[in-house]
């Protein structure tokens, strides 16, 4: 089965995302687990969260994932930015456990004013602090484009981080799309390699979610411009590639492009065509 669905806002509450992700023929979808670009937080009531969770029974939802907001840095040297993303994973992790949503994902980190090293262990140490084992959530590290002092644009990196992580289990990665592709991975010639390097490195089961979009720039170009599906410099094939590879094709495909809602129904709709799926 498919599982697909876009990025989505829960302002108006997680019934109502699921609503409109139903709308628009998805069967996943996406949110922040708080203002990404701050640190407030949608408190739930058991009322909405009921009725999401039978929304998600009725459509045959598959896993729904929460991204953690942009303003975490678990790599940083500054104290205070430290203590603040550690405390915002750990209470994220715990909030969207309560709720039942499968993953949470994040941006790893920069490790502006220290070293790749230092930024690694700070990581993997706050991560041990927000996943104790009792969780059914799983937190998922990000790959990312490489700009800077960025951690997690090679899956070594990633695997040296889960390594120092106790609790394993609790642990995997989302590959974005536009990320790998700008990081220099070569997903639009050389998918085998680079699924086969996820492997040796990551471990092919810790690879949960796809972030789906294409790359307003070229391979290694380290910059981070998501562009619509079949839009930028990956191409539809590619992506279309990716989704029917065997190692991914049954994981959730989260929509990351710069479209709204009607974009992403007429991406969703593009997408089962090519893939002669029911509409």
């Amino acid at each position: 089965m498919l599982i697909i669905g876009p990025h989505l806002s829960i302002a108006r509450g997680y019934a109502s995302a699921a609503k409109d992700a139903v709308s628009i023929g998805a069967n996943t979808f996406q949110f922040f687990s708080r203002n990404p670009r701050g640190s407030n937080f949608r408190a739930w009531d058991q009322k909405d969260i009921h009725e999401f969770q039978i929304l998600k029974r009725e459509h045959h939802f598959g896993p729904i994932q929460a991204h953690a907001p942009y303003t975490m840095n678990l790599a940083s040297s500054n104290p205070k930015v430290y203590e603040f993303s550690s405390n915002v994973i750990r209470e994220d992790t715990r909030r969207m456990n309560e709720i039942g949503i499968e993953y949470l994902v994040l941006h790893p980190g920069n490790y502006t004013n220290t070293d790749i090293n230092q930024g690694i262990l700070q990581i993997a140490a706050a991560l041990n602090h927000a996943v104790n084992g009792s969780e059914n959530i799983t937190v998922l590290l990000e790959t990312m484009p490489g700009k800077g002092s960025e951690v997690g644009f090679q899956f070594e990196q990633l695997k040296r981080v889960i390594d120092l992580v106790e609790d394993k289990a609790r642990m995997g990665i989302c590959m974005d799309l536009c990320h790998v592709f700008s990081s220099g991975y070569d997903i639009r010639n050389k998918l085998d390699q680079v699924m086969e390097e996820v492997d040796k490195e990551v471990g092919i089961k810790r690879l949960k979610t796809i972030h789906l979009n294409d790359s307003l720039f070229s391979l290694g170009s380290r910059k981070d411009r998501h562009a619509p599906i079949g839009q930028g410099q990956i191409g539809l094939q590619a992506i279309i590639d990716v989704m029917l590879h065997p190692n991914l094709h049954n994981i959730p495909f989260f929509i990351e492009t710069p479209l709204d809602n009607n974009g992403h129904k007429e991406e969703i709709k593009m997408i089962k065509e090519v893939l002669a799926l029911p509409r």
